[in-house]
């Protein structure tokens, strides 16, 4: 009983700065609807500038008034951020912030590394706080009992900075009805870089109290801004009172997961998060959320219409030209060809998912490294022929999309988001955990294509026959009824539903096809390049495609593969400079504020405005 408390007050402990981080990012979506992926970064920048404090700051004044001073750092940086980087583009489609928020994560990335190096920084010790306190014969550290006891009144503090100022009226008037703010006078503008400042000060004390757990580390942001966004949806998003309880609920689990079962601690938090949305499509303490397009909002768009002459003629001369590409280009320029109408079809499949149903996967990754894997796995165990395993690739990642769909396709927005994400977890954590079949890290090799694709030029032409063709077949199920179908149930589901169309099973059908396409580049995939990691499956690789989706238009039909093409490129380029990450994540920012449409939209735009200005002028 007494090593069970002990384990029970750990994981209450732990739980401090998790719920810190979790508000923040809680308050920050509740008001501004900023899926804030930088949010961990912000807690990273408060561990590093907290560390950096501690060490000129002395004795107990030094150590609590460095925590502080941190806080209010971050707060002033978010409040930066928030004003450079997010404000300009606050009329873009909705989640189009969350590309500007990868941006800043490698810019922070680098800058950190330029700052503070390469190299952990160990956080010191609370001065009074050190040693430990037997409690029933079981040690349990000092400095755990006063973040046990700190936690209840950084929870009331929030409760009554929301419930009883006039600032808290406005963040729950926001969080309610954001246009009716504005209608009433209120600033929206620093309203929102009020709240923006102060969840991120709230990540970075999280950050620096965590110090004398811990320390300071280049991945701490990565770390951590999964565990957040599952307690935030858990809890409910913008709801602080379930931000806490699911804070305790999964620091508690994580701490008796890695006691008693090590094996779980990879999917323990994506489980409980998976099996609350299952039973709670809002987490705990949720609320339905508005009704938002997650990508459609702004400007009503006009009617969706095949390319005309023009547009058809521009698509021709482009594949011809990659056709001739092999007869004045090297092995380079074709490999790197390949690697982008690859990545082009996996996010052109995602894209159909989002631009043309409104459902935003964070989890796309499962069905591209899912299909590479399913070919993988019947050359490698099975010594099956290419061709057999590549056709097995599309089918496996159908049938895998199948399944996680039955689940994930009852809930909406964010939270839909999530699942995905939680049973692409799982998907990646068997690649990992299971060496027999799929040997864990160290993946599956020689996994390479049939005799008569040997060599570049032949496999060149393999991936542009079936790249360009999965793209076109996909333009195509956009323009049929099944296309328009999909349309009207992400405009308006109830007038779908009125007319007689099964949103849900359009839904659930546009979402098997996108995971068959995306399965179909990763049997590409895996035999242009030989092998298989666990790597394909991560969440980066989610995220990837899903920037590349926005950075091209999500309004527009070529937006995943302008943006995949310009993505790949732009990576391949600045990998070559040792702060590659600054310049990808300046450009990125850059892009997202010159072209909040879009590339392909705003130029879009451009054009329009160049015919009407022509128009004028005759």
């Amino acid at each position: 009983m007494a090593f069970l408390l002990a384990q029970v007050l750990t994981g209450l402990a732990n739980a401090a700065a998790l719920f810190l981080v979790a508000s923040g990012l809680s308050l920050i979506f509740g008001v501004t609807r900023i899926v804030n992926f930088a949010h961990g970064s912000f807690y990273m920048l408060g561990a590093f500038i907290g560390v950096s404090l501690m060490q000129v700051l002395p004795g107990a004044v030094g150590f609590w008034g460095a925590i502080l001073l941190t806080g209010l750092a971050v707060g002033l940086i978010g409040a930066l951020v928030e004003m450079i980087v997010l404000r300009p583009i606050y009329r873009a489609p909705e989640l189009f912030q969350l590309v500007a928020t990868f941006g800043v994560i490698l810019v922070i990335q680098d800058l950190a590394l330029m700052i503070w190096g390469a190299e952990d920084r160990l956080g010191p010790r609370a001065p009074g706080l050190k040693g430990v306190v037997r409690i029933f014969g079981e040690p349990v550290p000092k400095y755990d009992l006063v973040l046990i006891a700190i936690t209840p009144v950084i929870l009331f503090a929030l409760w009554y900075l929301i419930r009883r100022t006039r600032f808290g009226v406005l963040v729950r008037a926001a969080t309610q009805d954001r246009e009716m703010v504005g209608a009433l006078g209120v600033n929206q503008a620093w309203l929102f870089t009020g709240v923006f400042a102060l969840g991120s000060a709230l990540a970075g004390w999280g950050g620096a109290l965590q110090l004398p757990m811990g320390g300071a580390d280049l991945l701490m942001d990565f770390n951590i801004i999964g565990p957040v966004f599952i307690v935030v949806v858990i809890g409910g998003m913008g709801s602080l009172p379930g931000a806490f309880l699911a804070a305790v609920l999964i620091s508690v689990l994580n701490v008796f997961g890695v006691t008693y079962l090590p094996q779980s601690t990879l999917v323990l938090m994506f489980a409980v998060m998976a099996a609350v949305l299952i039973a709670r499509p809002y987490g705990i303490l949720g609320r339905a959320e508005a009704m938002g397009e997650h990508g459609q909002v702004g400007e009503p768009e006009a009617p969706i219409r095949p390319y005309g002459p023009t547009g058809r003629v521009l698509v021709a001369v482009l594949v011809l030209a990659l056709a001739a590409l092999p007869l004045f280009a090297g092995s380079f320029a074709l490999v790197l060809t390949i690697d982008i109408v690859v990545f082009a079809l996996f996010a052109a499949s995602l894209h159909f998912l989002l631009g043309t149903g409104g459902l935003i996967s964070f989890g796309h990754a499962a069905f591209f490294g899912g299909g590479a894997y399913a070919a993988a796995l019947l050359v490698h165990h099975l010594n099956a022929p290419m061709e057999i395993a590549f056709l097995f690739a599309p089918l496996a990642a159908g049938l895998l999309a199948l399944g996680i769909g039955w689940f994930c396709i009852r809930l909406t927005g964010v939270y839909f988001a999530m699942l995905t994400l939680a049973f692409s977890q799982f998907v990646w954590s068997m690649a990992v955990q299971w060496r027999g079949l799929t040997r864990g890290d160290d993946g599956l090799i020689d996994i390479w294509p049939a005799a008569w694709l040997s060599g570049t030029v032949p496999f060149y032409y393999f991936t542009l026959i079936l790249g360009t063709g999965g793209i076109l077949f996909l333009r195509h199920v956009i323009h049929a009824p099944f296309g328009y179908a999909l349309r009207a149930g992400r405009d308006s589901p109830r007038q779908a539903e009125a007319t007689g169309i099964d949103v849900k099973r359009v839904q659930f059908a546009a979402f098997a096809l996108a995971g068959a396409m995306a399965g179909l580049a990763g049997g590409i995939f895996v035999f242009s390049k030989g092998s298989v990691f666990p790597s394909e499956l991560e969440i980066a690789a989610s995220f990837d495609a899903l920037i590349a989706v926005f950075l091209g238009g999500v309004k527009t039909l070529a937006g995943g593969v302008v943006g995949a093409a310009f993505l790949t490129t732009a990576e391949d380029w600045l990998t070559r400079f040792e702060y590659w990450r600054l310049a990808l994540g300046l450009l990125i920012i850059a892009v997202v504020i010159a072209a909040p449409q879009g590339i392909v939209g705003t130029l879009r735009q451009a054009t329009l405005r160049l015919r009407g200005a022509g128009r004028e002028d005759g």
